[in-house]
């Protein structure tokens, strides 16, 4: 018994240390909302982020009518939005477009720009030609991390990366927290485009935007961030709050301002 008892509490303080490894660092309770407190102060730029998913015998002529109706959208005065980048999906689910916009003035400036395209003829047969090449398709709405850069058009060639990011119901201040600090190690080598969440759709959803000059390149920035003192302890505490994370290797269309 004296022997099963040393043994007992000997073990307790490794018991303790490996459970508390399994939590994360509580941040200070907070009584605004995460949107408030993430979001860039200095802009009111809203983004949205569309998903296609293409029949495969059309993803060629999809293109081509997104590179011809696309530009008219982006260039046009008329609509407070701009194009930041349009991509085909590389590696990840195949078949698939990808399409980031921004809408200077915020959610105003999301309605004007649907109102005046419901009036506009050629959007409204390029929407119903588009339609008819689309599996499946979806969107969200999202706003900027107040510490990442601003996505800003950049001459290629680039792939890029958009890690997308599931995280638990109540953990995003924590994760802005946390990333806060990480993205100062990862702009050496100028491969952080964006970082976003969301606001409607997907909810708790993160996406990080890297452009990497091809996948070797990805691969030795990404382990370089490991010989930086502190990386390591940041990815420790923002791994438990994920729920799932999605990679897409993504190659832009001619037409992306990001290259």
């Amino acid at each position: 018994l004296i022997c099963r008892g040393l043994v007992s509490s000997a073990g307790r303080p490794r018991e303790d240390s490996w459970l508390k490894s399994l939590f994360v660092r509580k941040v200070d309770p907070r009584k605004d909302a995460h949107s408030n407190l993430l979001a860039k102060r200095e802009t009111s730029s809203l983004y949205k982020l569309q998903i296609h998913n293409v029949k495969p015998e059309c993803l060629e002529a999809y293109n081509k009518l997104c590179q011809e109706v696309l530009p008219k959208i982006h260039e046009e005065k008329h609509y407070p939005c701009a194009l930041v980048g349009t991509w085909n999906t590389w590696y990840g689910e195949q078949d698939q477009a990808v399409h980031l916009w921004r809408y200077e003035g915020g959610y105003p400036a999301l309605n004007e720009v649907m109102n005046k395209l419901r009036q506009n003829k050629e959007f409204t047969e390029f929407r119903k030609e588009r339609g008819n090449m689309l599996l499946s398709r979806k969107n969200q709405l999202l706003l900027e991390f107040s510490f990442w850069n601003e996505p800003v058009p950049r001459e290629g060639p680039n792939i890029y990366e958009l890690r997308s990011y599931q995280l638990r119901p109540g953990t995003m201040i924590e994760w802005g927290n946390y990333w806060a600090r990480a993205i100062r190690f990862r702009q050496d080598n100028n491969e952080a485009v964006g970082g976003f969440f969301s606001q409607i759709g997907q909810l708790y959803m993160v996406h990080h935007l890297w452009a990497y000059k091809d996948l070797q390149t990805r691969e030795d920035i990404r382990n370089a961030a490991w010989h930086k003192p502190g990386w390591d302890e940041l990815v420790y505490y923002t791994v438990p709050l994920i729920q799932e994370m999605e990679s897409r290797i993504m190659i832009p269309l001619k037409i992306s301002p990001l290259q």
